[in-house]
């Protein structure tokens, strides 16, 4: 007996100092470290979004605005923790909201490869949004019963509306949440992210998104070891983002939309359009649409696999993409203005008189007039109002012998392309827009370039012909092409100087690249960087800066020269081939001016084209009409474009701008950030 309570005394002397030594390690040696892990596991950091800031029109009416909603979040950091990965909790939150399982599942998986949408491309870290459109009924009970939802909350935020629904949706762009390679990537981020909020990811959202966004608050908030709430310990409000006021004008941009989409009605096999109106005085975007268009409220919420495909299918007209700045088309005699500077340039007379035959020999080959219909000799003014192709043709190629031909001896001068890049073609016009396309200027250089990366192919399909072509006859064109490719595609033909001097074969320009260079023609000669954005406004109401739009250029015409250009093209509208769509216009009060294109295209309709100012005197306005697959310019583009004149100006029906006038000063806002008189 007496050894064993010597055995227990020394085995509870033992464990007695086992646990001083442990007190001593815990109170002493690490005591501040657990203090400090105490602290924050009673405290909590929540961010606060804050408001974005909305994007206006000219005269202070909502592009894009916000509108509060209930918002229902999934911590899945939480909900992956549970013994059962949270199913048990996404089938009551099922229950609650009237949406399957599987579906909710989906939407808080991260994106990756072989996991489409509808899933979360942002931070696995950060809430997961999974329903913007719940109502009170819902959010209490998730609220009410918390216990029951872990990992779940019901919070009211700002949530996006686009009043004008698909008017300009490529040009506002959209949110996404930001993604954990961003908020790692782009320092700073993370101070100004809130979790919750969403990032642009296409158009004015994307551009001034920094402007846009604002910067979230933050609350710390004691909680108890169960997570429960005990109280706010610091709280920093959050800063609302600044208003952008863009130049655009809502009611034009609605009339320029319609427009579109009865040009594409009215030409049967019309796959996409395009329309754009500027001031040539400044430079500044008064409406920019596309066709097909859609609504942006898709994203809200999320996008599903086969929505986000039908964005970019063929088969629904690619309405997520901007034919208006990413559209490349041959732009037919609307590039008339180019070539008759490059004329000029290259020393042709400005008065002198020149023939138009019905048909003129480039080397062994015939380029004919529209139907082939000569028309005798005229001047410069005359052969644009008539569209006299033949004369163009002609100094086309003589430009192309006088640089040498097949083989220049010298640094050719490439007259007609190089005029084309001073006009601004062949590159982006930086508008204030992302994804810009550049078009392009098939020169020397250009067709060296592209024999380089296509010679192989042109090569192979030079030996093995084209079997799956079932036209024998096409199959025999396309082979004895690719042979002629294989061995001289680098060389730069007469006939591609011909084409390129009407605007087709191989050039390509955007709605947005001819609408600029006519506004630089029709005002100062100055080439101008079009911009949407006018200024940024405080949530106050103060102005925080305006939006300049930078001078990147000058045309290569004097002034009288440019002039003369602008007067024959007076004249299009009332005595040339745009003549019939203006019929009954009245000219004497509103005089336009314009020309008509017609640029065709291998295996498809025509591209029709419109290009326009007017007044004519002291021009207001610059809109230039695409449609893809539209047939003639004068059928098609030409009557679209006085569709909008008609709305803009209220021929039968009201002005969408009262006295044709733009806005000319920035909207009035009150000190609580609204615009006063709306």
């Amino acid at each position: 007996m007496h050894a064993r309570l010597l055995v227990l005394h020394v085995l509870v002397l033992t464990l007695l100092a086992v646990l001083a030594v442990r007190l001593y390690q815990v109170q002493v040696v690490r005591g501040q470290e657990f203090v400090t892990r105490a602290a924050e596991t009673r405290t909590r950091t929540v961010m606060v979004p804050a408001v974005r800031g909305q994007i206006l029109d000219a005269a202070g009416r909502p592009l894009v605005r916000n509108h509060t909603a209930l918002v229902v979040s999934v911590d899945r950091i939480g909900l992956i923790r549970m013994p059962d990965g949270g199913l048990s909790v996404l089938k009551k939150l099922g229950a609650v909201l009237d949406k399957p399982v599987k579906l909710l599942q989906k939407r808080i998986t991260p994106c990756g490869p072989g996991v489409g949408k509808p899933c979360w491309t942002g931070s696995p870290y950060q809430p997961i949004p999974i329903d913007d459109k719940v109502n009170t009924r819902e959010a209490l009970q998730i609220l009410e019963r918390q216990e029951e939802f872990p990992g779940i909350t019901a919070e009211v935020h700002s949530v996006r509306q686009y009043p004008g629904g698909e008017a300009g949706a490529q040009m506002l762009g959209y949110l996404q949440p930001v993604t954990q390679a961003e908020l790692e990537k782009r320092e700073g981020l993370k101070a100004v992210f809130s979790g919750v909020d969403l990032v642009g990811r296409d158009g004015l959202e994307y551009v001034y998104d920094d402007v846009l966004r604002g910067k979230p608050g933050m609350r710390r908030v004691q909680v108890d070891r169960m997570g429960k709430a005990l109280g706010v310990e610091q709280e920093v409000p959050p800063v609302s983002g600044d208003t952008l006021v863009t130049s655009i004008d809502s009611r034009v941009q609605a009339v320029v939309e319609e427009a579109l989409q009865h040009a594409m009605k009215n030409a049967p096999k019309a796959d996409g359009a395009a329309g754009v109106v500027l001031d040539p005085r400044t430079g500044r975007v008064i409406a920019l649409a596309s066709a097909p268009g859609y609504d942006p409220a898709v994203w809200a919420g999320g996008i599903s696999a086969s929505g986000y495909q039908r964005l970019l299918s063929d088969a629904t007209g690619k309405p997520l993409v901007s034919r208006a700045l990413n559209g490349q088309f041959a732009p037919g005699s609307t590039f008339k203005v180019s070539s008759v500077t490059a004329m000029l340039r290259a020393g042709y007379p400005l008065k002198g008189t020149y023939d138009c035959p019905g048909s003129f020999m480039v080397g062994d080959r015939p380029f004919n007039n529209f139907h082939g219909i000569g028309l005798g000799p005229m001047n410069l003014h005359t052969a644009l109002v008539k569209s006299c192709d033949t004369i163009f043709y002609r100094s086309g190629y003589e430009q192309w012998l006088k640089d040498g031909g097949l083989h220049p001896s010298k640094p050719p001068k490439e007259v007609f392309a190089n005029t084309a890049r001073a006009f601004g073609f062949g590159k982006r016009t930086g508008i204030d827009l992302p994804g810009e396309s550049s078009g392009r200027i098939p020169d020397r250089a250009w067709k060296k370039e592209m024999w380089t990366q296509t010679s192989g192919t042109a090569c192979k399909r030079a030996k093995t012909g084209y079997p799956e072509v079932a036209d024998k006859a096409r199959a025999d064109f396309l082979k004895r092409l690719a042979n002629e490719n294989c061995l001289e595609g680098f060389l730069l033909r007469a006939g591609d100087s011909a084409n390129f001097s009407i605007g087709q074969g191989d050039v390509l320009v955007t709605p947005l690249q001819l609408a600029r260079a006519y506004a630089a023609l029709v005002s100062d000669g100055k080439l101008r960087s079009p911009r949407i954005g006018w200024a940024t406004v405080r949530p106050d109401g103060k102005l925080v800066k305006r939006i300049p739009v930078p001078v990147v250029g000058k045309l290569p015409l004097s002034e009288k020269e440019r002039l003369y250009i602008k007067d024959a093209l007076s004249q299009v509208p009332s005595d040339g081939t745009a003549a019939g769509a203006f019929t009954g216009w009245p000219m004497d009060k509103i005089r336009i001016g314009g020309k008509t294109g017609t640029a065709e295209v291998w295996g498809k309709e025509d591209t029709s084209w419109f290009a326009s100012f007017a007044p004519t005197q002291h021009p207001r306005f610059v809109v230039v009409v695409m449609v893809s697959q539209g047939g003639m310019g004068a059928s098609t583009a030409a009557p679209a474009a006085r569709e909008i004149y008609e709305g803009i100006f209220g021929i039968k029906r009201p002005p969408a701008l009262p006295q044709g006038r733009t806005a000319s000063a920035l909207p009035r806002f009150a000190p609580d950030g609204t615009v006063e008189g709306e």
